[in-house]
């Protein structure tokens, strides 16, 4: 189970609560990618739903009736880490065409960029803007990791920082089709150096993690907790905040909305819908730590930290 996190003496302990059917991706003993359904119930059954297609399988509807019909492939662990027990592995829940981010969504986020940035009024305009900032985040899934999978820290960057956030998985016509936990990695001194800089701050190897699932939520309207924990090499706790989508300043549908405005994409993207925690300036990501993601409702998200120059393009291998 998920360990006791502090932050100034309080705990981070945002109760799980079951808030609908679930998706994973994972592997089995013959190697062979299958897509896999848990109910929302307490019981942590992995089902076999017999296709591969994720995003089909959530266009066609009643996911939580198909989980109840279908049979059980392996046992998860935990109801939010979805640890599966060997040979079974957990992989990326979807491997998106495309990736897309919102920034300056949170008045937290709007704060941290323009102190640290030379260019302190862009973020302050976007943030009272109707039109949002949307940048892409990646393209084929090459630089995106999945549970228990290593993110990357730019080599040229001293500043790299989880960005935890809530992700949606969109349909080409604009569809929320369900919603992941999402690690947006950023180089912030880069960035903060000319927001010219951003795709660099951006865009490098293992610069995005997805998982452990894709939640179809019974209630959209309700809002969903975000909470960061970053641990040492010596498992320490280094850092712990949270925040929830009930501050962000703009509505899942305004993002998915200028996302689509004269821009097709793929059926299947995801969006991630910015960040409410932000790091402070003394702490940053290096290899061999190992951060955490927790969305109550969807899991637990957990990987380890490398060098992005030692990641390379991600697979599922």
């Amino acid at each position: 189970m998920l360990r006791p996190l502090g932050r100034q003496g309080d705990l981070l302990t945002a109760p799980w609560k079951a808030r609908g059917p679930r998706l994973v991706r994972l592997a089995g003993p013959d190697g062979r990618v299958r897509v896999g359904g848990l109910a929302s119930g307490e019981p942590t059954a992995v089902v076999d739903l017999g296709d591969d297609d994720v995003v089909g399988l959530l266009r066609a509807g009643d996911l939580a009736g198909r989980i109840a019909a279908a049979p059980a492939l392996c046992e998860a662990a935990d109801p939010e880490t979805l640890a599966l027990p060997g040979p079974w592995r957990l992989l990326r829940p979807i491997v998106p065409a495309e990736s897309w981010a919102s920034g300056v969504t949170y008045e937290r986020s709007r704060d941290a960029r323009i102190s640290e940035s030379v260019a302190q009024d862009v973020y302050a305009l976007v943030y009272e803007a109707d039109r949002p900032e949307l940048f892409m985040k990646d393209a084929a899934g090459r630089r995106t990791v999945g549970p228990g999978a290593a993110v990357g820290v730019r080599s040229d960057s001293v500043w790299t920082v989880p960005e935890p956030e809530l992700a949606l998985v969109v349909g080409q016509d604009g569809a929320l089709l369900g919603a992941t936990v999402a690690n947006d990695v950023t180089a912030r001194d880069v960035e903060g150096a000319n927001p010219l800089y951003l795709p660099q701050a951006k865009l490098f190897g293992a610069a995005l993690s997805l998982g452990p699932a894709i939640l179809v939520p019974d209630d959209w309207d309700e809002p969903f907790a975000i909470e960061l924990h970053l641990y040492g090499p010596d498992g320490a706790l280094v850092h712990a905040d949270e925040t929830s989508t009930a501050r962000m300043v703009r509505t899942y549908d305004h993002l998915v909305g200028y996302l689509l405005r004269d821009n097709p994409v793929p059926d299947g993207t995801v969006l991630l819908t910015g960040a409410g925690v932000v790091p402070p300036d003394d702490v940053a990501l290096a290899a061999g730590q190992r951060v955490e993601v927790r969305i109550p409702g969807i899991g637990v998200l957990a990987n380890p930290v490398i060098s992005a120059a030692d990641a390379g393009a991600v697979t599922d291998g």
